[in-house]
């Protein structure tokens, strides 16, 4: 299997803190089937993308991990001007291994029309989106229609693996069950971050798809999707993404998981999602700057 949303480059975000943690996320996620890794640390406000740095301990952890995982560098892009500036002056430099495909992460809360803005002008540089983990926003539990418009536009979606059942709530095991019976998942990830908290596991996700749609779904959502934006080819035909075309509005049900809350561990879960914006507020000169408004 192939992980494209992980943090195991140590000392550069919230994930891996230092290089003992890397190696054990690494080895955890050899435990779980996963033979090829992209490393994606936060380009933020609060986590800057250090090239110089990020590059010298990605080439450590290829060096010491060889015969354990393969790896690959992408990033955690966040939707701050700054980022959509120097994405845009350096053609595909934030995307995986340079190749085009890139996985975009959105504000909890707010997701405003100026980002559709944005996203167009990286798709128009030779970008392809990669939304990542929808199910766990709250803006996108209000308002899913935005998951349509996204598929619409030939954006991409990755779930959390663990999303699908009950890692991060009701409502994100809800609209990403949803999600997954119609289609509109083309990756599974694990969006690790340490061995304890948030760890680096997708062979229960890969089982639960498979049981539920599946093998052929399961590889394609972990290994032959993931492999194409890895390499940087083309992406597969996927099945018919069922009510997109007819535009048929997502009705997840979150109390039919409900029930499945009581004896969960909820703090994990709290703290995931608690993660607060990295958007600015006062870069609406730089916003327009960018979407060529002034």
């Amino acid at each position: 299997m192939i992980d494209i949303h992980q943090h195991l480059i140590y000392g550069v975000d919230d994930g891996a803190p230092d290089l003992e943690t890397s190696l054990a996320m690494a080895e955890e996620a050899a435990a779980e089937g996963i033979t090829h890794v992209v490393c994606t640390p936060h380009a933020s406000e609060q986590y800057p993308y250090n090239e110089e740095i990020i590059l010298a301990r990605y080439n450590e952890l290829r060096t010491r991990l060889r015969h354990i995982l393969e790896l690959s560098l992408g990033c955690d892009f966040h939707l701050s001007a700054d980022n959509i500036f120097s994405a845009l002056a350096n053609p595909l430099r934030y995307s995986i291994n340079g190749k085009g495909y890139l996985l975009v992460e959105f504000p909890n809360q707010v997701i405003g029309a100026h980002f559709d803005e944005a996203l167009f002008k990286l798709q128009t540089a030779g970008y392809t989106i990669i939304i990542t983990h929808p199910e766990r926003y709250p803006a996108v539990q209000n308002k899913p229609h935005l998951l349509a418009d996204w598929l619409e536009r030939g954006m991409l979606i990755q779930v959390t693996s663990s999303s699908l059942y009950g890692r991060f709530g009701d409502a994100a095991e809800a609209l990403s069950n949803e999600l997954l019976e119609r289609n509109w998942i083309h990756f599974l990830a694990t969006d690790g971050h340490r061995v304890s908290w948030r760890p680096p596991h997708l062979k229960k996700g890969y089982e639960y798809v498979t049981n539920l749609m599946g093998e052929e779904t399961a590889r394609r959502l972990c290994m032959t999707n993931p492999r194409a934006a890895v390499d940087g080819v083309c992406f597969p035909e996927q099945p018919d993404p069922i009510g997109l075309r007819e535009n048929v509005p997502l009705k997840f049900n979150v109390s039919h998981f409900r029930h499945k809350a009581a004896g969960r561990a909820s703090a994990m879960d709290a703290k995931s999602n608690g993660r607060t914006s990295q958007q600015r507020s006062g870069i609406r000169g730089l916003w327009d700057a960018l979407l060529g408004k002034n």
